[in-house]
């Protein structure tokens, strides 16, 4: 058996594991759940501050390609990722069909914000981390608006990639031609080319990432894009 149609049948078995087994939905909904709740809490915190306008733009700019950024890192670790059989493998696994489905579920954008929040199980560590750090420690007031901002912002990015696969609306067109979202013409170079363009929120950073993904991947479309390819089930319940 090939090296492929070994990882086409463990693909297959992830997916059955994922739709079958409900701990999976249980999951995403629990950590959805929790990336809320952190960010909520972490935002009537860092309010109780006042840093002044300036340093609030200040603050967002900085905000935007450090979560572009951090998200496109894994992103990228995730598109490249396939541990199938792992614990995590369903959810590896279903992450990869954000590439077979080019066209998404119409939800209204907070159904999208909290549904595809439920995926970043990595980022319920992060906002954690924050959220201790500013219990027990005296964190300067304009760094912990940037990293309360990055942890939120995380979540938007998911919004942002969601509009371009399923949004025609002249403002996210908008947006998306500002910089301040992820364009359609800045994505859809991740869909048609190879190891490139791993950013969504707004691909501010995608030149630094092209770098790095150049050196420690060979590229996707050769790989884990060829692993669904004997999946049949056309949709799941992330997408």
């Amino acid at each position: 058996m090939s090296q492929i149609s070994c990882k086409q049948q463990q693909f297959n078995a992830a997916m059955q594991r994922y739709t079958g087994l409900q701990r999976y939905q249980v999951v995403s909904t629990l950590v959805a759940v929790a990336n809320l709740t952190l960010q909520c809490c972490l935002l009537f915190r860092v309010w109780s501050y006042s840093i002044g306008a300036a340093w609030q733009v200040a603050v967002i700019l900085v905000a935007f390609p450090v979560t572009d950024f951090m998200n496109g890192l894994v992103h990228m670790y995730m598109d490249n990722n396939d541990r199938y059989e792992s614990l995590a493998g369903p959810l590896i696994a279903n992450f990869h069909l954000h590439h077979k489905t080019p066209q998404y579920k119409k939800r209204n954008l907070l159904a999208v914000y909290f549904i595809e929040t439920g995926s970043k199980v990595w980022l319920v560590g992060y906002l954690a981390i924050i959220y201790l750090s500013a219990v027990f420690f005296a964190i300067p007031p304009v760094v912990l608006f940037v990293l309360v901002y990055v942890g939120i912002l995380s979540s938007v990015a998911e919004v942002s990639h969601y509009l371009c696969h399923s949004s025609t609306s002249g403002f996210s067109r908008l947006l998306g031609n500002c910089g301040i979202l992820l364009s359609k013409q800045h994505h859809v170079r991740h869909h048609l080319q190879d190891n490139t363009s791993y950013a969504f929120l707004n691909g501010i950073s995608d030149p630094l990432l092209n770098l790095i993904a150049a050196r420690i991947y060979k590229g996707y479309k050769q790989t884990t894009d060829l692993h669904y390819a004997t999946y049949t089930a056309t949709e799941t319940t992330a997408r």
